[in-house]
């Protein structure tokens, strides 16, 4: 399945990316966390590997409501939150208080200029323009920095997910070889790959497909064609009983870029 958010046109790309200006509760609630395996990797650096946790400084871009940004702070790391949504900020601040915030992009973050070790972007780098991001990281970061580029995928490799996918129109599920489009400020080095589960009732993979871009830009007849289906895929098709908990597997898909 290809990667819908890298091809998009800036026009396009503008728009879906309006659809999670609000619904913050929501997204933090339903969408899933990051594995600890994934951000030991992304740091495991010379620069960094040495160094105690509270002394790597790290902006972590596109934060959302923190499901990274979480992982990252429980690593240990001195962070610095920035996203354009205030309300997905509001609800990144109810659970981690302690993190700063700004409202900001990845083309222009507003933060001061070579002051970051590391720079994060989960699962919002194809809603970023790669080329202005690329040196707008690049601005901020450290000599020496990296950034992150991460994405939690649907694992298609399993059929009964593959399918699941199409039905929610999970538009991030990226082709084999996929590489992040990247700016000439930086340049990509690294990837890896963490595979893990996440426990879900059928109800909460309705949630699920709720949170996407494709279903909260549609009309109503189309959301209401979309739960018909996973309705009709997951009771009847699988058999699935309501309140059943079921292992959906995901792959967390890490890249690291240095400054060129």
């Amino acid at each position: 399945m290809a990667a819908r958010g890298p091809r998009l046109d800036s026009l396009r790309r503008r728009e879906l990316a309006r659809s999670y200006r609000s619904g913050g509760e929501h997204y933090d609630r339903i969408r899933p966390g990051y594995p600890d395996e994934a951000v030991r990797w992304l740091f495991d650096v010379p620069g960094v590997r040495s160094r105690t946790p509270s002394n790597v400084t790290v902006a972590d871009v596109g934060a959302g409501t923190g499901k990274y940004t979480r992982a990252l702070a429980a690593a240990g790391f001195d962070v610095h939150a920035v996203d354009p949504s205030e309300d997905m900020l509001g609800q990144l601040h109810k659970s981690l208080p302690q993190v700063p915030v700004s409202v900001g992009t990845a083309e222009a973050t507003s933060l001061p200029a070579g002051s970051f070790d590391a720079v994060t972007v989960a699962q919002a780098w194809h809603w970023c323009d790669p080329e202005a991001s690329a040196e707008e990281f690049a601005r901020i970061l450290v000599p020496g920095g990296f950034a992150g580029l991460v994405w939690n995928q649907l694992d298609v490799g399993v059929p009964w997910v593959h399918r699941f996918a199409r039905i929610i129109h999970a538009g991030d599920v990226l082709r084999p070889g996929f590489r992040p489009p990247m700016g000439p400020a930086l340049r990509l080095q690294e990837a890896h790959t963490t595979a893990w589960t996440q426990l879900m009732t059928p109800a909460d993979l309705k949630e699920l497909a709720k949170s996407r871009s494709y279903y909260l830009s549609a009309n109503e007849d189309v959301r209401a064609k979309v739960l018909a289906n996973l309705d009709w895929y997951l009771h009847e098709h699988l058999g699935h009983a309501d309140g059943e908990s079921l292992e959906l597997p995901y792959l967390t898909l890490s890249w690291r870029a240095t400054r060129a």
